[in-house]
């Protein structure tokens, strides 16, 4: 199994064993989700034509992203609702799938910001027992919530990141036999966003956090002000009388 969302690092580096949390930090600072978010995302249907039943695809992969939100529990920082309209993220279905000689990738996603994003499933995963399918999408949540691999660190000077909380290397966002969702991963992402929110932690080891919205509240705030404008406009025209 291959994530393409965070295709850089290596299983062991440093030669360090996993022991934290890591969080992604991309541009000098720690990205996380407002409190109250709400995540609107749909299924691009046109990308499940290769499917016999594109509508029983759809369905299926609906029941698959839900049991993978359903095991972050009360962790889950943020809410996810299927709309159409104004959307945040898409599922995407790919035909062929994407191999090297580390593996296939199973699916990958993104890490929290305001612009609008597709969590891609290829073929592949579709070929592994169910459970490891579920697995694949907790893991690919992970990173939607902010978390990257727990190795990301090998590339720390490019592609920097931060630590947070401990654990042992068995965690939902490593790879193979290792990669299992544990009470630690769950418990850490819990306080990592209830100290976050609360004010108790702008920052982790001098990498200042940021919160972030999604694309729709960007869409529904530029919308707001136009037809703010466009009322005032209408107020300020000079009244015509006749008679």
């Amino acid at each position: 199994m291959r994530c393409d969302t965070e295709s850089r690092g290596h299983t062991t580096p440093n030669a360090r064993s996993p022991l934290e949390l890591v969080v992604n930090a991309p541009d000098g600072f720690i990205p996380l989700w407002a409190e109250g978010t709400t995540l609107r995302w749909r299924i691009r249907d046109s990308s499940l034509q290769s499917f016999a039943n594109p509508k029983a695809a759809a369905s299926e992969i609906e029941q698959l992203f839900g049991e993978a939100i359903l095991r972050w529990g009360e962790a889950a920082p943020v809410k996810f609702t299927k709309q159409s309209d104004l959307w945040d993220f898409e599922v995407v279905m790919r035909n062929a799938d994407d191999c090297d000689v580390n593996g296939c990738v199973l699916a990958s996603s993104f890490f929290p910001d305001a612009g609008r994003h597709q969590l891609i499933l290829y073929p592949k995963m579709f070929s592994q027992p169910r459970e490891e399918q579920v697995e694949t999408l907790i893991h690919e949540t992970g990173h939607i919530f902010g978390l990257r691999h727990f190795f990301a660190q090998v590339s720390e000077s490019a592609f920097p990141s931060q630590v947070f909380g401990t654990h042992s290397k068995f965690s939902i966002m490593n790879y193979g036999a290792d990669s299992v969702l544990t009470g630690d991963d769950k418990a850490d992402l819990k306080k990592l966003y209830r100290m976050a929110w609360a004010g108790d932690l702008t920052e982790i080891n001098g990498t200042p956090i940021k919160f972030v919205r999604p694309f729709h509240t960007v869409g529904e705030a530029a919308t707001s002000g136009l037809l703010a404008a466009q009322t005032l406009a209408r107020a300020r025209l000079p009244r015509m009388h006749l008679g």
